[in-house]
C-alpha cells in the first residue's frame, strides 16, 4: 500500500492438483515469498548461504526448504534430488519451487538456465509448470527501491513428464523467456536488462 504495488495472478488454473514442479523466473525478492499465496504447500530449493541468515534462515530450516551447495557440483544435485523426492513422496502433496537460473536476473537479461531443473524433472517424473513474472521492474534486485505498478505472475501450460532431457530444457526455456518478454512489453516500463547482464552473480 505504501509503495503503490499491485499484484495480478494469471494462469493459476494451470497448476495441477497434487505434487508438481514449479520452475519460476527469478527477478526479485518478491517471488521468494509471494508464491505462498497461491500454492497449497510449496517447498523451495534455495542456495545454502541463505540458511545462515538470522531469523530468515531459521525459518527456512523449520519449513523444510531444501538447500543446495552450488560449489559441490553433481554431488549437490544428487543430495538436492534425494531431499526433493522425499518431500514430494510424503503423505501430503507439495509443490517444489525452483528458480532454474539459480539467482536473480534483471528483466530482459539473457537467460542462464542451470542443469538442476533438468535433473529434477527427469528424476521426479512429475509435470513441470513454467512460471514467469515482471517483478524486477518494480522490486529491483540489489536495491531498496519499491516502485509503483502491477507485478504480474503467470503460470504457463504444464510440461508433461517423460520428455527427453534436451526437449524438456528447450521447451521450458522457450516458454518462460517468451512469456517474460511479453510481460515486460505489456508493462510499458523501461528496463536495464541488456546493460545489467555482466553484473549477474555466477552460479
Amino acid at each position: 500500500m505504501i509503495c503503490g504495488t499491485k499484484v495480478s495472478w494469471r494462469g493459476t488454473e494451470n497448476i495441477p492438483r497434487g505434487s508438481c514442479i514449479v520452475a519460476c523466473k527469478h527477478q526479485s525478492a518478491w517471488e521468494t515469498f509471494a508464491l505462498y499465496a497461491v500454492l497449497e504447500d510449496p517447498i523451495y530449493i534455495l542456495k545454502r548461504e541463505l540458511m545462515w541468515i538470522p531469523l530468515f534462515g531459521w525459518y527456512t530450516w523449520k519449513a523444510g526448504l531444501i538447500p543446495i551447495d552450488r560449489s559441490a557440483g553433481m554431488a549437490a544435485l544428487a543430495r538436492m534430488t534425494a531431499r526433493a523426492q522425499k518431500a514430494l513422496n510424503g503423505p501430503y502433496p507439495r509443490q517444489l519451487v525452483i528458480f532454474p537460473e539459480g539467482t536473480r536476473r534483471a528483466p530482459g537479461a539473457a537467460p542462464s538456465y542451470k542443469p538442476g531443473i533438468v535433473h529434477l524433472y527427469a528424476r521426479s517424473r512429475l509435470a513441470c509448470v513454467p512460471a514467469t513474472l515482471n517483478s524486477g521492474l518494480f522490486w529491483p534486485r540489489r536495491s531498496l527501491r519499491r516502485l509503483p505498478g502491477t507485478i504480474v505472475m503467470e503460470f504457463l501450460n504444464p510440461i508433461a513428464p517423460g520428455l527427453d532431457k534436451d526437449a524438456f530444457f528447450t521447451a521450458l526455456q522457450d516458454a518462460i523467456e517468451r512469456a517474460s518478454a511479453r510481460l515486460i512489453h505489456e508493462s510499458g516500463v523501461r528496463h536495464q536488462g541488456s546493460r545489467d547482464q555482466g553484473s549477474s552473480i555466477r552460479d
